[in-house]
């Protein structure tokens, strides 16, 4: 039994790593070096060409109930980001570098898994997990529109922040800290008044931005929208997104300054922090100009300047089943966020699934339903809900997931319930679903 994944990224990685644990010899078809998209800069597989942090860890929230739910069913992604976290509060950040080659490494080295370099342009025979991701080739995206009908892949776009070294950033006008004191002080927090603020957005607003090709406000997916396209809707609106003071108290004033922008390591020696919430396509002389505006960076060294690239998605509820199943094909699967989940973790997540029902389905064996009361089968069923009309990408949440049957007072011990409730289906199971 053999099963071809094509791309190596996060989905691509913890599916061949799933098939291969189960006894299937996987094929893991990857273009580079050969090949690379603007957003990548190394060879490694699991690249992360945005932000380097898998956000919160927390059970109160969904993506932390995902995490968990993957740490217990066997998840390489999350095993390798464990062991090279950085410190990120309540976060799980990890040092880029170092778990892109810790995923590269336990793949390379799996007696099951034979890498073939080169970019794929058709899909092969026999059973196939496309995982090619949101930069698919455009030989492959074109075979891929061929075979599922001209309405079936949609387009948006992804936007990286920028990185600055460390050692740049004037500590004088900054301060270490962690939102509301939670967990360790692994942010640094730039503060600005009301006047700096205003200058900052006048010229953020007007600033120069690169030329995307077939770009519009209207197709920026909201969870990674950049962070000019976020300042035209209203001189406040960063200070109600990734410029919030909450729970920021300057320990020079004693207050809560009226913006503050806040760098979480990138590394994990801590030479290179990322610009929280700062992705962007302004041009690059521009995006020097303006973010050099914030106090604490005036004399900033940027390491990364922010790029913006494409991201294509699937008409997923026309096509996929709730295993991630090319419907009227179902040896093929699709995974990553080219099914429409959005976010690392939920990228890992939809390989993981789509990995496991494949092996089960050519061993002979009943597929294992995790039920939406599962964060890792909520977001496989909503994906694949037919009564969807208006498809957009979805970061895992718990609005998709069936409420408790009795009350519970306050947001977070509510959330703490549905996760145990979870949990309490993983255990269960667990053993069942490692075969």
């Amino acid at each position: 039994m053999n099963v071809t994944v094509i791309g190596a990224g996060l989905a691509g990685s913890e599916c061949a790593w799933q098939l291969a644990q189960r006894g299937i010899q996987v094929t893991l078809r990857e273009m580079k070096p050969e090949k690379r998209t603007p957003a990548h800069t190394t060879d490694s597989f699991a690249e992360l060409c945005c932000s380097n942090s898998l956000r919160s860890d927390q059970l109160e929230n969904a993506v932390g109930l995902l995490k968990e739910e993957l740490r217990r069913l066997g998840s390489l992604i999350l095993r390798c980001a464990d062991e090279t976290r950085v410190e990120a509060g309540g976060a799980l950040a990890v040092d880029r570098h170092g778990f892109a080659a810790l995923v590269t490494e336990r793949i390379k080295s799996h007696p099951n898994i034979t890498v073939a370099e080169g970019e794929v342009t058709d899909i092969p025979g026999g059973e196939v997990v496309v995982a090619s991701g949101p930069l698919t080739s455009d030989a492959l995206a074109d075979r891929l529109q061929t075979l599922l009908g001209a309405d079936s892949a949609l387009h948006f776009y992804d936007a990286a922040a920028p990185l600055v070294s460390a050692e740049s950033v004037d500590m004088d006008l900054a301060w270490f800290g962690s939102r509301y004191d939670r967990g360790t002080a692994d942010y640094v927090n730039c503060p600005m008044d009301e006047a700096e603020y205003e200058a900052f957005w006048q010229a953020l607003t007007t600033a120069q931005e690169a030329e995307v090709h077939g770009f519009e406000d209207k197709m920026v997916f909201e969870g990674c929208m950049p962070v000019e396209v976020m300042a035209r809707r209203g001189r406040d609106t960063l200070c109600y997104g990734p410029l919030k003071p909450r729970g920021l108290r300057d320990p020079r004033t004693g207050r809560e300054p009226y913006a503050v922008v806040q760098l979480r390591r990138d590394n994990a020696e801590g030479t290179v922090y990322n610009l929280v919430g700062f992705q962007t396509h302004l041009k690059f002389p521009e995006q020097r100009r303006v973010f050099s505006m914030i106090p604490a960076l005036r004399e900033a060294e940027f390491l990364r300047y922010g790029v913006m690239h494409r991201n294509t998605f699937l008409d997923s509820p026309r096509l996929l089943d709730r295993y991630y199943r090319l419907k009227s094909e179902p040896r093929i699967a699709f995974a990553g966020q080219m099914t429409g989940v959005e976010g690392y973790v939920e990228s890992a997540a939809s390989g993981f699934l789509a990995g496991v029902e494949m092996s089960r389905r050519l061993r002979g064996l009943p597929p294992a339903d995790f039920p939406r009361e599962t964060a890792v089968g909520a977001l496989g069923l909503y994906v694949s809900n037919e009564s969807v009309t208006a498809f957009q990408p979805m970061n895992i949440n718990f609005g998709i997931m069936p409420p408790l049957d009795h009350r519970v007072r306050g947001k977070r011990n509510k959330n703490a319930e549905l996760s145990a409730r979870s949990l309490a289906v993983i255990e269960a199971m667990k053993e069942e679903v490692l075969k």
